[in-house]
């Protein structure tokens, strides 16, 4: 056996018996990338979802809704529910927002400033809007405090897991919520068959 072969093994033999030093634990010091991403789309969503109410230009604050809306869909990517992500872009982003662009198109509001999107009650609105995001944001902390998502664990919020979840455990909800959208189904039928008649 050769001198370099030796000390190869000698190597080898002391790197084995050296302890392991475990990796350091992520926590608030030390965070990783998907929880530095998280807060940084968090701080673009509130900033953008503040310029929605409190711009004078209505048009511009349906286009910044759609920004508010797209940072919570990448937040719920962050938090691996694809299908929430995916269903917020097609029905907020892709819908409720045309639906209001389209609202103030046919509706002539007016394309600047609009001293209607104003009002003096500012520091009141301000004042509800942070004690609910208060009361909000303890209510939620307090009712999950011990309870972590595995980010490198499997997906949690896959269409299998979500639809399991909602017809084994969410049933009787789901059900009640199918009945009141055809109970507004029918009544939107009615007033617009009743519109029709008096027209006539």
């Amino acid at each position: 056996m050769t001198l370099a072969a030796i000390a190869a093994q000698s190597a080898a033999g002391a790197a084995q018996s050296l302890p392991s030093v475990p990796s350091a634990p992520s926590g608030f010091l030390s965070p990783t990338g998907v929880e530095i991403a998280f807060v940084l789309v968090g701080i673009a969503t509130l900033g953008a979802a503040l310029v929605t109410v409190t711009t004078r230009q209505l048009v511009h604050a349906a286009l910044w809704l759609v920004v508010a809306l797209g940072g919570l869909a990448v937040e719920y990517l962050l938090l691996t529910a694809e299908f929430i992500a995916w269903v917020q872009v097609l029905i907020y982003v892709g819908s409720v927002v045309v639906l209001l662009l389209f609202g103030l198109m046919l509706t002539k509001a007016p394309i600047g400033r609009s001293p209607d999107a104003d009002s003096g009650n500012r520091r009141v609105a301000l004042g509800v809007a942070a004690a609910a995001a208060g009361t909000l944001v303890w209510i939620v902390v307090d009712a999950f405090r011990t309870t972590w998502i595995d980010l490198e664990g499997p997906v949690g919020g896959s269409t299998e897991v979500t639809g399991s979840s909602l017809f084994r455990h969410w049933v009787l909800p789901f059900e009640a919520l199918s009945v009141l959208l055809l109970a507004a189904l029918v009544g939107a039928v009615v007033l617009s068959r009743k519109h029709g008649k008096e027209q006539s």
